[in-house]
């Protein structure tokens, strides 16, 4: 049974979007195509127990789900004006980055959630959820709201997306820029939750960290000229490209400046590198393509101590007038405490504290307490580690958090925590 359970577990994280864009195809309803996902799903626990897993666990899903949409469709007497659905080419959709006519349903899937008619942040988090199939909860982490709104938010947008009757294609090439900003949103989001987990035992979620460079790869395929996807694409690819050296031998989470970076994929670094020069080029650069910039010029330091901070800092503050958000901000301020001191840095991040929209932001106290730190000031650091620590549902970063917890105040209520184990 632990097996069977594994193996569903594994067909969710790689299947799931592939499983529910493929039944999106019978039903042309994102809700009935959901219930008719998570009912194969369920069938599989006892099936699979039964009879064994089966060879290809997402082709068994898909079937399952699709003759659970058609039993559906057959009793609500509509199959008749679903027939010609059915005689779609499963080809048409089936190759990964051939190219407009050849795109990947997940993509087709992606640019549904993402259109017009839902308003920017119901985009992303229809995106995630739906192709990628991120619990509700960590949606609702990842855009600082509660879960029922999140639940709510997820609600209309499906609602509106079947009183709209938008259909399942891709658009065409003169509508494929109106929804370009949140279909790379919606991927960047995808590769964040995975790279830093927002919850969980492990410090990264990989399954959900590659299934978004498959999409950013598939849509770069889809629009090649488009600089802002080559930006996404080298994101994605120079952080990913340390994932092997983020935590050490014993688990515990080991900061920017203590990865080996010997260890770092260098052949993905080089494509990056590749890709943000592309983006850079032809004008004004967007949001993806200075973000890229910044992780391009991290990875093509030799050493921590040889990063060029000042011109990180510079980039930053291109982004910041592109893309004026309190995150940007935030991560602003760490360049600023490495070029002007943490100080000045400091002060930068107690005014963001003022604005609500990094309430309950994990990473806010998180920098405030390192800052603090650097500067001596231990009570103070240690109060903004433990609201950090109150924050953090990713075990590994807690750990780390402890353990800095414990230089800071080493009688504190964490000190005989994770970080202790880690």
């Amino acid at each position: 049974m632990t097996g069977v359970r594994q193996a569903l577990a594994d067909a969710h994280r790689h299947e799931w979007a592939t499983v529910l864009a493929a039944t999106v195809r019978v039903t042309r309803d994102i809700d009935l195509a959901e219930e008719c996902v998570q009912d194969a799903y369920a069938a599989a626990l006892d099936s699979w127990s039964r009879d064994g897993v089966p060879a290809r666990p997402g082709a068994w899903l898909t079937t399952a789900a699709r003759h659970n949409a058609l039993d559906i469709l057959r009793r609500a007497r509509t199959l008749r004006s679903k027939l010609h659905l059915l005689v779609e080419p499963e080809a048409s959709g089936a190759a990964s980055g051939a190219g407009h006519g050849q795109a990947d349903d997940r993509l087709r899937l992606v640019f549904l959630c993402c259109h017009p008619a839902l308003s920017p942040e119901a985009q992303v988090a229809l995106t995630l959820r739906l192709v990628c199939g991120v619990p509700t909860p960590e949606v609702a982490t990842a855009f600082l709201v509660s879960e029922s709104t999140m639940a709510a938010r997820l609600t209309r947008a499906k609602k509106k997306i079947a009183a709209a009757r938008i259909p399942f294609r891709i658009p065409s090439p003169d509508a494929l820029p109106g929804r370009l900003d949140a279909a790379l949103t919606a991927i960047h989001l995808l590769f964040s939750t995975g790279h830093t987990a927002p919850a969980g035992p492990t410090l990264t979620r990989d399954d959900l960290a590659e299934r978004a460079l498959d999409l950013a790869r598939m849509l770069r395929a889809l629009m090649p000229d488009e600089r802002e996807v080559r930006g996404l694409l080298a994101l994605l690819l120079a952080n990913h490209a340390r994932r092997t050296t983020r935590v050490g031998a014993d688990g515990r989470l080991l900061p920017l400046e203590e990865q080996d970076r010997s260890a770092w994929d260098q052949q993905v670094v080089a494509e990056a590198h590749d890709l943000v020069l592309g983006a850079l080029r032809g004008g004004r650069p967007g949001r993806f393509a200075l973000q890229a910039a910044i992780a391009a010029l991290h990875a093509s330091a030799p050493t921590y101590a040889e990063t060029d901070w000042d011109q990180i800092l510079a980039v930053y503050d291109e982004l910041l007038r592109v893309w004026p958000t309190p995150v940007v901000a935030l991560n602003r301020a760490v360049a600023v405490a490495m070029v002007r001191g943490p100080a000045v840095a400091l002060a930068e991040v107690e005014e963001l504290e003022q604005d609500h929209r990094l309430a309950g932001y994990r990473y806010l106290p998180m920098v405030k307490a390192d800052l603090l730190r650097r500067l001596g000031h231990g009570t103070a650091a240690a109060a903004a580690y433990e609201e950090a620590i109150t924050l953090t549902g990713n075990e590994a970063e807690r750990a780390f958090l402890e353990g800095r917890l414990a230089e800071v105040a080493p009688n504190s209520r964490h000190h005989d925590g994770p970080a202790r184990r880690a």
